[in-house]
């Protein structure tokens, strides 16, 4: 149960006040009993204004196995001890643990997206059953470069379609893999110069279906036939797709808010692209960053995104100037603005050097080219 501040000795008060301080907590914390359907990040904010601060104060009780897991049920509370500490009282344990963001928002960037570092050593669909254009569920396609393949062994057929780089952030992919022309001219345009020198971040894969090895080459036969199984969600397979084993477990469905790692500091992260958006995506919107495991990021990381400050001209000084009003780069004769906060967002997936984040809560949009920083930043 909570302890109340007036039980604590004036020693420990002093700690606790300070610690308090330091995670502002949301008014006088009370107990609370998790409920089906909660999330983590929402039980963190219940308790705390700084959410991905729950790690730091977080204590379970002795008989709780894993503290890490709450499930529906538990009693949660604030208890004060030498410091401020979460405590949890285990409840029936009769659903599943809840998860520190709903599974139905990101469920399609955890099954069916993926990134990868290269895709021309993958195998790829070289034709159809009956010579067609395009093929589903039911149907066979005959792929080449399955080497060590084994008859029964299942792949999903994947689509290439946006590959990720700075500092154009995307550039769109057609049928084969390959870039389309004039593709990413818009992030070009848009996005603030970054520190990071050209590099290529990956391709991004979309799962189109799935299938079966039902024979292997053989004698002048050059392909493998594949027995697609899908799910009928209305996606076709079509020569020029590429093939990748199916995982066990290819994700993740436990994630827990914390602050990015101490090496991702001074990192120049940058949101890529924004899900079913053009430019710009707002809260439970799912957002590409620009740094992945490699960089030291995982899965619960949070970021918070920033609006670069514009390089306006300095209308006072030289009203009569021809040069355009606002730039995204430093000049002679421009007044620099403060940059501004934009939104928090969690990683619930990773890669080298991209992750997926979902935007969680925020006062503006956030567009492509913003910078990720740490929770805490000020400016």
């Amino acid at each position: 149960m909570l302890l109340r501040i007036r039980t604590v000795v004036a020693a420990a008060m002093l700690t606790v006040a300070a610690y308090a301080t330091a995670v502002e907590m949301n008014g006088h914390p009370t107990t609370y009993v998790v409920q089906k359907g909660d999330t983590l990040w929402d039980i963190s904010a219940r308790f705390l204004k700084k959410p991905w601060l729950w790690p730091e104060i977080w204590q379970a009780n002795p008989q709780v196995a894993n503290p890490h897991l709450i499930y529906p049920g538990d009693v949660l509370s604030l208890a004060y001890l030498d410091r401020v500490v979460a405590r949890q009282d285990a409840g029936p344990r009769q659903e599943a643990p809840i998860t520190g963001i709903p599974l139905s928002q990101v469920e399609p960037f955890l099954k069916d997206l993926s990134v990868v570092d290269r895709i021309d050593h993958l195998p790829y669909v070289a034709g159809l059953e009956d010579n067609r254009l395009r093929a589903t569920s039911g149907q066979l396609a005959y792929v080449h470069g399955l080497d060590g393949a084994a008859v029964g062994q299942r792949y999903a057929v994947v689509r290439p379609t946006v590959r990720y780089a700075l500092p154009k952030p995307s550039e769109d992919l057609d049928a084969s893999g390959r870039t389309t022309p004039g593709s990413g001219n818009l992030w070009k345009d848009f996005t603030v110069p970054n520190k990071r020198p050209h590099q290529q971040l990956g391709y991004e894969l979309a799962k189109v279906n799935v299938g079966t090895i039902m024979r292997l080459p053989s004698g002048k036969v050059d392909v493998a036939t594949l027995a697609l199984q899908g799910t009928g969600d209305g996606r076709e397979v079509r020569v020029g797709d590429r093939l990748v084993p199916v995982e066990a477990t290819p994700y993740d469905l436990q994630f827990f808010p914390h602050v990015p790692a101490p090496g991702t500091d001074g990192l120049d992260v940058r949101v890529l692209a924004v899900a079913d958006m053009l430019l710009s995506g707002g809260a439970r919107d799912v957002i590409a960053l620009s740094a992945g495991s490699a960089q030291g990021v995982d899965n619960g990381t949070v970021f918070s995104l920033w609006r670069q400050g514009s390089h306006v001209k300095h209308v006072m000084k030289v009203p009569n100037s021809s040069q355009m009003d606002d730039s995204r780069v430093d000049g002679y004769n421009r007044l620099t603005m403060p940059d501004e906060y934009a939104a928090h967002a969690m990683v619930f997936r990773t890669f080298d050097n991209v992750s997926y984040a979902l935007v969680m809560e925020g006062i503006k949009p956030v567009l492509v080219g913003y910078n990720a920083r740490h929770p805490d930043a000020t400016e």
